[in-house]
Protein backbone atom coordinates (compact mmCIF):
# COMPACT_ATOMS: atom_id res chain seq x y z
CA UNK A 1 0.00 0.00 0.00
CA UNK A 2 1.47 3.09 -1.06
CA UNK A 3 1.39 6.68 1.68
CA UNK A 4 -1.28 7.67 -0.76
CA UNK A 5 -3.71 5.04 -0.62
CA UNK A 6 -4.99 6.10 2.87
CA UNK A 7 -6.27 9.31 1.60
CA UNK A 8 -8.13 7.86 -0.74
CA UNK A 9 -9.54 4.94 1.24
CA UNK A 10 -10.09 6.82 4.86
CA UNK A 11 -13.04 8.10 6.24
CA UNK A 12 -13.53 10.39 8.96
CA UNK A 13 -15.20 8.88 11.81
CA UNK A 14 -17.84 12.15 12.18
CA UNK A 15 -19.69 13.26 10.38
CA UNK A 16 -20.47 9.98 8.15
CA UNK A 17 -22.71 9.71 5.58
CA UNK A 18 -24.32 12.45 3.82
CA UNK A 19 -21.07 14.86 4.53
CA UNK A 20 -19.97 16.76 1.62
CA UNK A 21 -16.33 16.20 0.48
CA UNK A 22 -13.51 18.35 -0.32
CA UNK A 23 -12.02 15.99 -3.69
CA UNK A 24 -8.43 17.02 -4.16
CA UNK A 25 -6.86 16.40 -7.40
CA UNK A 26 -3.14 16.98 -7.78
CA UNK A 27 -0.35 14.97 -9.29
CA UNK A 28 2.27 16.00 -6.02
CA UNK A 29 1.58 13.24 -3.64
CA UNK A 30 3.00 16.01 -0.55
CA UNK A 31 0.69 18.36 -1.94
CA UNK A 32 -1.98 16.10 -1.59
CA UNK A 33 -1.16 14.53 1.85
CA UNK A 34 -0.46 18.04 2.90
CA UNK A 35 -4.12 19.49 1.88
CA UNK A 36 -5.94 16.52 3.40
CA UNK A 37 -3.99 16.92 6.54
CA UNK A 38 -5.27 20.58 6.38
CA UNK A 39 -8.76 19.95 5.41
CA UNK A 40 -8.82 17.18 8.11
CA UNK A 41 -8.02 19.53 10.78
CA UNK A 42 -10.21 21.95 9.91
CA UNK A 43 -13.11 19.16 10.35
CA UNK A 44 -13.54 19.06 6.64
CA UNK A 45 -14.01 15.39 5.16
CA UNK A 46 -11.52 14.94 1.97
CA UNK A 47 -10.47 12.65 -1.05
CA UNK A 48 -7.62 12.96 -2.79
CA UNK A 49 -6.43 11.60 -6.44
CA UNK A 50 -3.17 11.52 -8.34
CA UNK A 51 -4.86 12.91 -11.90
CA UNK A 52 -7.88 14.08 -13.44
CA UNK A 53 -8.63 10.97 -15.29
CA UNK A 54 -8.48 8.93 -11.43
CA UNK A 55 -11.24 11.57 -10.47
CA UNK A 56 -13.58 11.55 -13.90
CA UNK A 57 -13.43 7.61 -13.14
CA UNK A 58 -14.85 8.20 -9.65
CA UNK A 59 -17.15 10.73 -9.85
CA UNK A 60 -20.28 8.13 -11.59
CA UNK A 61 -20.14 6.78 -7.99
CA UNK A 62 -19.58 9.31 -5.42
CA UNK A 63 -23.54 10.96 -6.07
CA UNK A 64 -23.94 13.51 -2.67
CA UNK A 65 -20.99 12.62 -1.64
CA UNK A 66 -19.57 15.77 -3.97
CA UNK A 67 -19.25 18.78 -2.17
CA UNK A 68 -16.83 20.68 -4.37
CA UNK A 69 -13.49 19.89 -5.91
CA UNK A 70 -9.74 21.74 -5.67
CA UNK A 71 -7.45 20.63 -8.30
CA UNK A 72 -4.38 21.82 -9.34
CA UNK A 73 -4.06 23.54 -12.94
CA UNK A 74 -0.90 22.04 -14.48
CA UNK A 75 -1.05 18.32 -14.50
CA UNK A 76 0.70 15.75 -16.72
CA UNK A 77 -2.28 13.60 -18.26
CA UNK A 78 -4.99 16.21 -18.06
CA UNK A 79 -4.76 19.79 -17.13
CA UNK A 80 -7.47 21.94 -14.88
CA UNK A 81 -8.81 23.52 -17.65
CA UNK A 82 -9.84 20.65 -19.71
CA UNK A 83 -10.71 18.77 -17.07
CA UNK A 84 -13.56 21.77 -15.96
CA UNK A 85 -14.58 21.29 -19.42
CA UNK A 86 -14.77 17.70 -19.47
CA UNK A 87 -17.05 17.93 -15.96
CA UNK A 88 -19.37 20.37 -17.50
CA UNK A 89 -19.87 18.40 -20.73
CA UNK A 90 -21.19 15.83 -18.27
CA UNK A 91 -23.43 18.13 -16.44
CA UNK A 92 -21.45 18.00 -13.35
CA UNK A 93 -22.61 20.80 -11.29
CA UNK A 94 -20.33 21.27 -7.95
CA UNK A 95 -18.26 24.00 -7.55
CA UNK A 96 -14.71 23.38 -8.44
CA UNK A 97 -11.75 25.73 -7.06
CA UNK A 98 -8.34 25.58 -9.19
CA UNK A 99 -4.60 26.08 -7.48
CA UNK A 100 -2.48 28.47 -10.24
CA UNK A 101 0.91 29.39 -10.46
CA UNK A 102 1.39 32.89 -9.01
CA UNK A 103 1.38 35.42 -11.40
CA UNK A 104 -0.61 32.81 -14.38
CA UNK A 105 -3.05 35.39 -14.48
CA UNK A 106 -4.52 34.08 -18.22
CA UNK A 107 -4.61 30.62 -16.77
CA UNK A 108 -6.76 31.63 -14.21
CA UNK A 109 -8.92 33.44 -16.41
CA UNK A 110 -9.76 30.69 -19.04
CA UNK A 111 -10.15 28.84 -16.11
CA UNK A 112 -12.66 30.90 -14.31
CA UNK A 113 -14.60 30.83 -18.40
CA UNK A 114 -14.40 27.56 -18.27
CA UNK A 115 -16.71 27.00 -15.23
CA UNK A 116 -14.21 27.31 -12.20
CA UNK A 117 -15.96 28.29 -8.98
CA UNK A 118 -12.81 30.11 -8.53
CA UNK A 119 -8.90 30.42 -8.28
CA UNK A 120 -6.68 30.47 -5.57
CA UNK A 121 -2.64 31.38 -6.38
CA UNK A 122 -0.12 29.25 -5.01
CA UNK A 123 2.04 30.10 -2.50
CA UNK A 124 -1.46 30.55 -0.34
CA UNK A 125 -2.31 30.68 3.28
CA UNK A 126 -3.95 28.31 4.85
CA UNK A 127 -6.72 30.39 6.04
CA UNK A 128 -7.51 31.88 2.41
CA UNK A 129 -8.10 28.34 0.80
CA UNK A 130 -10.00 27.25 3.53
CA UNK A 131 -12.18 30.37 3.24
CA UNK A 132 -12.75 29.88 -0.50
CA UNK A 133 -13.23 26.27 0.35
CA UNK A 134 -15.80 26.63 2.70
CA UNK A 135 -17.77 29.04 0.54
CA UNK A 136 -17.62 26.46 -2.35
CA UNK A 137 -18.85 23.64 0.33
CA UNK A 138 -22.01 25.60 1.09
CA UNK A 139 -23.12 26.43 -2.25
CA UNK A 140 -24.15 22.64 -3.29
CA UNK A 141 -23.66 23.41 -6.86
CA UNK A 142 -21.83 25.95 -9.89
CA UNK A 143 -22.60 29.65 -9.33
CA UNK A 144 -25.26 30.85 -11.29
CA UNK A 145 -23.00 32.53 -13.50
CA UNK A 146 -20.73 29.73 -14.40
CA UNK A 147 -23.82 27.65 -14.73
CA UNK A 148 -25.00 29.76 -17.88
CA UNK A 149 -27.82 31.47 -15.56
CA UNK A 150 -28.65 34.88 -14.32
CA UNK A 151 -27.70 35.97 -11.06
CA UNK A 152 -28.07 38.60 -9.42
CA UNK A 153 -25.15 39.03 -7.63
CA UNK A 154 -23.08 39.22 -10.12
CA UNK A 155 -24.94 42.60 -10.60
CA UNK A 156 -22.60 45.06 -8.50
CA UNK A 157 -19.66 43.25 -10.40
CA UNK A 158 -21.17 44.68 -13.59
CA UNK A 159 -21.93 48.06 -12.55
CA UNK A 160 -17.97 48.63 -10.86
CA UNK A 161 -16.63 47.38 -14.43
CA UNK A 162 -19.12 49.75 -15.94
CA UNK A 163 -17.55 52.94 -14.24
CA UNK A 164 -14.48 51.99 -15.37
CA UNK A 165 -12.84 54.49 -17.87
CA UNK A 166 -12.26 53.18 -21.48
CA UNK A 167 -8.76 53.50 -20.40
CA UNK A 168 -8.90 51.67 -17.48
CA UNK A 169 -10.70 48.87 -19.28
CA UNK A 170 -8.05 48.55 -21.66
CA UNK A 171 -5.52 48.55 -18.65
CA UNK A 172 -7.36 46.18 -17.28
CA UNK A 173 -7.99 43.93 -20.20
CA UNK A 174 -3.79 43.38 -20.55
CA UNK A 175 -3.59 42.49 -16.99
CA UNK A 176 -6.27 39.80 -17.28
CA UNK A 177 -4.17 38.96 -20.37
CA UNK A 178 -1.04 38.51 -17.98
CA UNK A 179 0.78 41.65 -19.26
CA UNK A 180 3.47 43.21 -17.15
CA UNK A 181 3.22 47.55 -17.19
CA UNK A 182 6.13 47.80 -19.27
CA UNK A 183 4.26 45.65 -22.18
CA UNK A 184 0.96 47.87 -21.55
CA UNK A 185 2.70 51.28 -21.51
CA UNK A 186 4.14 50.27 -25.02
CA UNK A 187 0.80 49.29 -26.11
CA UNK A 188 -0.93 51.74 -25.56
CA UNK A 189 1.51 54.16 -26.26
CA UNK A 190 1.46 55.45 -22.19
CA UNK A 191 4.77 55.74 -19.71
CA UNK A 192 5.07 52.84 -17.38
CA UNK A 193 4.20 55.43 -14.54
CA UNK A 194 0.91 56.34 -16.12
CA UNK A 195 -0.18 52.58 -16.81
CA UNK A 196 0.24 52.21 -12.62
CA UNK A 197 -1.69 55.48 -12.11
CA UNK A 198 -4.53 54.00 -14.12
CA UNK A 199 -4.10 50.78 -12.67
CA UNK A 200 -4.36 52.08 -9.09
CA UNK A 201 -7.14 53.59 -10.07
CA UNK A 202 -8.85 51.00 -11.48
CA UNK A 203 -8.38 48.61 -8.51
CA UNK A 204 -9.78 51.17 -5.71
CA UNK A 205 -12.65 52.21 -8.14
CA UNK A 206 -13.54 47.75 -8.46
CA UNK A 207 -12.60 47.98 -4.52
CA UNK A 208 -10.21 45.08 -4.75
CA UNK A 209 -6.47 44.76 -3.05
CA UNK A 210 -4.93 42.62 -6.10
CA UNK A 211 -5.00 42.15 -10.08
CA UNK A 212 -6.37 38.48 -8.65
CA UNK A 213 -9.35 39.82 -7.33
CA UNK A 214 -10.13 42.38 -9.97
CA UNK A 215 -9.97 39.68 -12.57
CA UNK A 216 -11.79 37.46 -11.00
CA UNK A 217 -14.82 40.29 -10.43
CA UNK A 218 -13.97 41.24 -14.32
CA UNK A 219 -14.62 37.29 -15.75
CA UNK A 220 -17.76 37.15 -13.44
CA UNK A 221 -19.35 40.34 -14.60
CA UNK A 222 -18.37 38.45 -18.10
CA UNK A 223 -20.21 35.58 -17.06
CA UNK A 224 -22.93 37.26 -15.82
CA UNK A 225 -23.76 39.13 -18.41
CA UNK A 226 -23.93 35.96 -21.00
CA UNK A 227 -25.68 34.39 -18.68
CA UNK A 228 -28.09 37.79 -18.83
CA UNK A 229 -28.21 37.25 -22.38
CA UNK A 230 -28.79 33.96 -22.97
CA UNK A 231 -25.54 32.74 -24.22
CA UNK A 232 -22.95 30.16 -21.95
Amino acid sequence: MTEDEPLRQERPTAPESGSPRVHVIDDDEPVRRGLAMLLRSAGIPVETYASGIAFLDAVPGLGEDIGCVLTDIRMPDLDGVELLRRLRARGFRRPVVVMTAHGDVPTAVEAMRAGAFDFIEKPFDDEGLLAILKEALALRGSPPWAAGLADPAVAEAAARIAALSPREREVLERLMAGKPNKAIANELGLSPRTVEVHRARLMARLGVGSVAEAVRLAVQAELGARAANGSS
